[in-house]
């Protein structure tokens, strides 16, 4: 029987509808799970997202292009193929591609979370065929504290610099990462400012109805904005320039899954970092593909070959691995890269630090 999608020079294609979902380059039809830069390409023709997300990857593609929707669980038929968008829960409008021909079924399922999330629609499990997995996070080393417990841990942090007058600057991915972080935090702690490239989605994600706290613009060339009582949601690509100077005394620190490796926190020498992150963790993951009912699993973006090897000998399943042209967040700096941040990449780093923080072996998660 043939594939309902096959891998091209541009992607992932499906030939009977002649659409693309998630294209690596150009092409006449982009079917988006969500628009993290790794995932949604600008110069497409035209483009099929949730009508969640409309707003948001407009921001990112820019004007041109015409943007199709889809209500959640809506359908539409290219050429007999039926085509439906189901929440991944990974932010705002993420969608999983569900495609259906002949009798068969994919699920193509983009970037996803189980985690509560305020900001986002919350994962949704769909039965399938064949189901596509990230698998970001695909060691059993990464197993996320619940959102309350790392709430709690950024408010203290930021309650005991307002104490002390340092600025708290909370480094963060300014699409998904940095609005689900302003909407976890205490603002009556003091003033939330961010950077101009989180304000522009924080506007999308306002439009869009999703409801935030007060978020102030950090103007241009203030001197120690917030009077050291405040928070700073900023992307890492600050780091190293002269753009934190305008805060005077402060405490900078990482929102991301990669924290929870110490080995990362001291290579990249951040003061505080917190491990939250939003991608499934190992538990997660197994979640969502034995919920899936697949007996064909594809496996891409991150610790691919491992989770594959994992469900091939404790699943059964026919698992392998499905190329990738992008790595999005298979490492702490191809991730940043990913988001349009300038960092060196050292591709052996995160494996040392695997290595030297957890069992790197696989086997069924306690």
């Amino acid at each position: 029987m043939r594939d309902l999608l096959e891998l091209t020079p541009e992607g992932l294609y499906c030939p009977q509808g002649d659409f693309h979902v998630d294209p690596w380059r150009r092409v006449p039809r982009a079917v988006i799970t969500h628009a993290h830069a790794d995932h949604a390409r600008a110069g497409c023709d035209r483009y099929l997202c949730s009508s969640a997300g409309k707003l948001v990857l407009r921001s990112r593609i820019g004007a041109g292009s015409p943007i199709d929707t889809l209500r959640f669980r809506e359908s539409v038929s290219f050429n007999g193929v039926r085509v439906s968008l189901h929440p991944a829960g990974h932010l705002l409008g993420s969608a999983q591609v569900r495609i259906e021909h002949g009798g068969l079924t994919w699920v193509v399922s983009g970037d996803y979370k189980l985690q509560a999330d305020p900001t986002c629609e919350p994962f949704e499990h769909v039965e399938c065929d064949v189901f596509v997995s990230e698998s970001t996070f695909g060691l059993p080393v990464y197993r996320w504290q619940e959102p309350e417990g790392i709430a709690a841990e950024i408010n203290a942090w930021w309650r005991a610099n307002r104490d002390a007058g340092r600025t708290s600057v909370l480094l963060a991915y300014s699409l998904g990462k940095a609005q689900r972080l302003a909407a976890m935090v205490d603002p009556s702690i003091g003033p939330i400012m961010a950077h101009g490239a989180v304000m522009k989605l924080v506007e999308a994600y306002r439009s869009s109805g999703v409801r935030l706290p007060p978020i102030d613009r950090v103007p241009p060339r203030a001197r120690r904005v917030g009077d050291g009582r405040g928070l700073v949601i900023a992307p890492p690509s600050v780091l190293g320039g002269s753009w934190l100077r305008l805060f005077g005394e402060s405490s900078v620190a990482l929102a991301s899954g990669w924290m929870m490796l110490r080995g990362v926190r001291r290579r990249r020498g951040f003061e505080k970092g917190f491990a939250v992150s939003d991608h499934a963790d190992f538990p997660g993951l197994l979640t969502a593909i034995d919920a899936s009912r697949a007996g064909r699993v594809l496996v891409t973006h991150g610790f691919s070959e491992p989770l594959a090897r994992f469900l091939r000998e404790t699943r059964g399943l026919d698992a392998t691995v499905l190329p990738t042209r992008f790595t999005g967040e298979s490492s702490p700096d191809a991730a940043e890269k990913a988001e349009g941040e300038a960092v060196d990449d050292d591709p052996e780093t995160l494996t040392e630090a695997v290595e030297a923080d957890a069992d790197f072996g696989i086997g069924e998660p306690s």
